[in-house]
């Protein structure tokens, strides 16, 4: 019963840079509106989110600044739009909740993760508030003190 439940995740391209300058509050997956040669393109690898965020227009979310390059093969009676703007899909209670909170509260949306769940290629959004440059500091001495007591743990292990 548990394995029917449990959803099968494989990453394609994560944004490591998003965790570094932005506080990640909340995540939720959603799905993408994508052409043929994209998803040819992305199950190459040939995909980049770094850059990429998330806004609310035209009664939808919409994926900004996802730069997926065409395959030569697979791109032949198309003009490709590398970075075009694409749909998200998620439901209408998570689209409210989210449009409140993007608008009155200042979160940003960003793109965290694609991967495939069931062969379905998704997008792992967060909501996520700025780092000022202190805090992004703050992290990185975090993130090196966590290092250091691993390796003196290490070390007198042995």
């Amino acid at each position: 019963m548990a394995d029917s439940v449990r959803q099968t995740r494989m990453s394609i391209i994560q944004n490591r840079k998003a965790f570094h300058d932005y506080f990640i509050e909340e995540q939720l997956e959603a799905g993408l509106v994508l052409e043929g040669w994209e998803v040819k393109a992305i199950r190459a690898g040939r995909v980049q989110i770094k850059e990429s965020y998330v806004v609310w227009q035209n009664g939808a979310f919409w994926l900004i600044g996802c730069h997926i390059t065409a395959l030569q093969s697979a791109s032949t009676h198309v003009n490709p739009d590398p970075v075009r703007s694409r749909k998200l899909l998620m439901s209408h209670t998570q689209m409210d909740r989210l449009i409140g909170k993007v608008e009155r509260a200042g979160y940003t949306m960003v793109a965290l993760d694609m991967h495939y769940t069931r062969g379905n290629i998704k997008v792992q959004v967060g909501l996520a508030k700025g780092k000022k440059q202190h805090d992004k500091r703050d992290s990185e001495k975090d993130r090196e003190w966590q290092r250091e007591k691993q390796r003196i743990v290490k070390e007198n292990r042995y």
